[in-house]
């Protein structure tokens, strides 16, 4: 996507893509021109928001684009993004009347992406060019970080499996300098992550967990954690055929995880980087982890299964262990977690845990400022009592039977193995877009990680 936007002043000829309202649509036309203002009239093209309408300009051998908005700017974020599939092929620049000309320029060029992996790819290419008053490079370096996410999220499992998501880890790492390593199959026991082997041990691939790290050493440290789990059958639980429909995108948290770390490097943000992704596939074999087993766990704590169905929690359970071992400034992590959280807040609206406040009014200011919605939810701690085990230290799903509150006690199940980081938080993504709007096409999407990197780049500019 990164392609779609080039300066201006690069282009040789483009046609100019001009904000008007209903109130200044006559204006305009008065400088464009007669053929242009009688093609408005012949079309009956008010400028209502949202609206485009291609016009001759001048004596009929230009062209230009009119582009409806709001009296205060685009009537809702990336709105420009709707037109980017509706122009001719061709070359196109931003010209007047767009307040925000950055956010403009990342609709549409959000709005390009295709997932053409499996089909013929289209030749149809349209540029848009930008002034030099707009971070052209940063602007690509949150592109390729979207990119990377919603490619991997949309490729199915039979291309993606628990090797090639740790193989993506150390390739983007190796890419920027960065160096770890990627524990496999029966060293997972080894070297103790008990709960990342037993979800994954019944695939016919192996388990692994990536471990990768960047950056200056004495930077401040950040910790990104990612739930990848490449399909999710459900295991011994088995889902029905209609809810295994979306699950490669089970692994949307270790998507979204390596999108933030592809910005966060690209950029070169003067941070010390680490990230771990467990890579498993929660399948149905005789080795199957079985509800009511009891697993120890890298933390220590033993952890009776209630359900097989909810395998995320547990290879983030030892991830995160891991994570605190080495004391963050700030530790993320990022899962297609709880259906619960659907419920609560929709697709759209991811909700986010931390008991750091002044985290959490950080996170709220920037998702706000980004077009990048969360919510935060409140890790509740007398919901902890649903996790109750009478036979180990926790189980790992709500007990209660009464189906209340599943998102709050899937994190505060987290919450038991992060002790040592202050600022911790938990992010309860969908990782994708089930319509398309502006800014978003259908399939896998990048949530919170463009507010996640303006918050890092705004906490650590001081350290550069």
């Amino acid at each position: 996507m990164r392609e779609i936007l080039v300066r201006k002043s690069d282009l040789s000829e483009a046609t100019p893509i001009i904000a008007v309202t209903e109130a200044s649509l006559g204006d305009v036309l008065v400088g464009l021109g007669d053929a242009a203002s009688a093609w408005c009239s012949v079309n009956d093209y008010t400028g209502k928001p949202s609206s485009h309408l291609m016009v001759q300009t001048g004596d009929g051998t230009g062209a230009a684009v009119l582009y409806g908005v709001e009296e205060t700017g685009l009537s809702q974020p990336f709105a420009l993004g709707g037109l980017v599939n509706r122009l001719p092929q061709g070359d196109y620049f931003l010209a007047d009347g767009f307040p925000d000309p950055e956010e403009a320029a990342l609709g549409f060029a959000l709005s390009a992406y295709k997932f053409e992996r499996y089909v013929k790819p289209s030749r149809k290419i349209r540029r848009l060019g930008i002034g030099d008053d707009v971070d052209l490079e940063r602007i690509g370096d949150v592109l390729d970080g979207v990119k990377l996410t919603r490619d991997l999220i949309n490729t199915p499992a039979n291309d993606l499996g628990p090797e090639e998501l740790a193989t993506t880890v150390a390739a983007l790492f190796e890419e920027h300098g960065g160096s770890g390593e990627v524990i496999v199959g029966e060293d997972l026991l080894s070297r103790n992550f008990p709960m990342v082997h037993a979800v994954g041990r019944a695939s016919s691939r192996a388990p692994r967990l990536a471990d990768y790290s960047w950056g200056d050493e004495d930077a401040p440290k950040v910790t990104l954690v990612g739930k990848g789990v490449i399909f999710d059958t459900g295991g011994l639980n088995l889902k029905p055929g209609s809810s295994m429909t979306l699950m490669k995108k089970d692994m949307g948290g270790a998507a979204n995880v390596l999108g933030l770390a592809s910005m966060i490097m690209s950029s070169n943000l003067p941070v010390r980087l680490r990230v771990i992704v467990p890579c498993v596939e929660n399948a149905v074999a005789g080795s199957a982890f079985r509800p009511g087993d009891i697993l120890s766990s890298r933390k220590g704590l033993t952890v009776e299964i209630g359900n097989t169905d909810a395998e995320g929690r547990l290879i983030l359970g030892d991830a995160l262990a891991l994570a605190d071992e080495e004391t963050s400034d700030l530790l993320i992590d990022m899962a297609t977690l709880t259906g619960a959280a659907r419920v609560a807040l929709g697709p759209d609206l991811p909700p986010f845990y931390t008991d750091d406040d002044g985290l959490a009014d950080d996170i709220a200011v920037i998702a706000e400022a980004s077009s990048d919605p969360l919510w935060r939810l409140p890790l509740w701690k007398p919901y902890m009592k649903y996790l109750d085990s009478k036979v180990a230290d926790i189980n790992h799903i709500n007990t209660s039977g009464t189906g209340f509150a599943g998102s709050i006690t899937a994190a505060l199940f987290l919450s038991r193995f992060v002790d040592n980081t202050e600022s911790w938080v938990h992010f309860d993504i969908y990782g994708w877009t089930p319509a398309e709007r502006p800014g978003k096409t259908v399939g896998g999407e990048a949530q919170g990680i463009r507010c996640l990197f303006d918050l890092i780049s705004e906490r650590y500019a001081a350290a550069k």
